[in-house]
């Protein structure tokens, strides 16, 4: 996740840069003689490499650092980027909660799993709770910043749109479900979602309204994507790297504006995303129909017991008074009784 205020961003990428200065030289399997270590919350990290990145990580956690390596080095290609990028990357595991609010300087919301800072090719995330981190989500935000970091390479470095960038990292990283269709439906239809261009200059700082933003970028995206698919991400971005602007760019591959191109998504996620869609496809309802299908069965199980007492009611009893009467007033005894 990138700085909800990008103003700061400056400000965290020097002080990555100040807190990190062995990241940059070449480095061994180990930290190298003579270079100035990392050195985060008390602790000297050690770094190991890879033909694309290196991961500094505390001492102890050498194992969940070889995973994260193994995980990054088998990424397959971001889409409409292909396999050469990102490349220098530098990956933090930071061992504590202390290490990793260092690095995020309080410019990155407490809630992140995690954050990027592309112009530096320097990726964070938190080490404590391993077991979490190669998880799937804990996969999904390694995979979001990584799209991040190689976003901007591909780029040159130029500024893009928040709901593009956004949209791109979280498509990259688990694209954009059925699920989570009807949630930003609802989200759309009780107004809570921002406009796009409102993504440009913030993000969201709390978490509900986050997600609901990151719902909304990758939507977007993948909308803009659906006629020209990863093709017409490559020649945007081939557009944008040469040309300089993206809305320029934007607009000559798509053949409409930034803002034509909302109110066209909009449209398309209301009339895609109806709420016959949104109830079909929530938990929510299927357990409401649930209860009511077990009501009915209860009912109708309840009138069957009432008839068929009904029913009992009205049948002739086995020995009736009438028999008994008779048999007795002429010295007789009931069939199958003893005298």
């Amino acid at each position: 996740m990138i700085a909800r205020r990008p103003y700061l961003l400056p400000v965290l990428a020097a002080l990555c840069w100040a807190v990190v200065p062995a990241v940059r030289p070449a480095a061994a399997q180990q930290t190298p003689a003579g270079a100035a270590p990392l050195e985060l919350d008390g602790v000297r990290y050690v770094v190991t490499e890879r033909s694309r990145f290196r991961v500094f990580h505390a001492p102890q956690d050498s194992l969940i650092a070889t995973r994260v390596a193994a995980f990054l080095q088998e990424q397959p290609p971001l889409p409409g980027i292909g396999d050469s990028l990102p490349a220098g990357v530098d990956v933090v595991l930071a061992h504590s909660e202390a290490a990793f609010t260092l690095l995020r300087g309080g410019v990155v919301p407490e809630w992140s799993g995690g954050f990027a800072v592309p112009s530096r090719a320097l990726l964070v995330v938190p080490a404590q709770g391993s077991g979490r981190m190669l998880d799937p989500e804990g996969r999904r935000t390694l995979r979001h910043e990584w799209a991040h970091i190689a976003l901007h390479q591909a780029s040159g470095g130029k500024r893009a749109p928040r709901w593009f960038t956004e949209g791109y990292a979280q498509w990259a990283s688990g694209g954009f479900d059925v699920d989570d269709a009807w949630r930003l439906r609802v989200a759309m239809a009780l107004g809570r979602t921002p406009p796009l261009d409102s993504l440009t200059l913030r993000w969201p700082a709390g978490r509900a309204q986050a997600e609901v933003a990151y719902l909304l970028a990758a939507s977007a995206l993948r909308y803009a994507l659906e006629a020209g698919g990863e093709r017409g991400l490559e020649v945007l971005l081939e557009r944008w790297r040469s040309g300089g602007s993206f809305e320029a760019a934007f607009r000559r591959t798509f053949g409409v504006t930034t803002g034509q191109f909302e109110e066209d998504w909009r449209k398309h996620v209301r009339a895609r995303y109806g709420w016959l869609f949104v109830l079909s496809h929530s938990s929510i309802f299927w357990l409401a129909l649930a209860l009511v299908l077990l009501v009915l069965v209860r009912i109708r199980q309840r009138r069957d017991r009432e008839h068929l007492a009904r029913l009992r009611a009205g049948e002739p009893p086995d020995e009736p008074a009438f028999w008994v009467e008779a048999t007795e007033e002429f010295g007789g005894t009931p069939e199958g009784s003893e005298p």
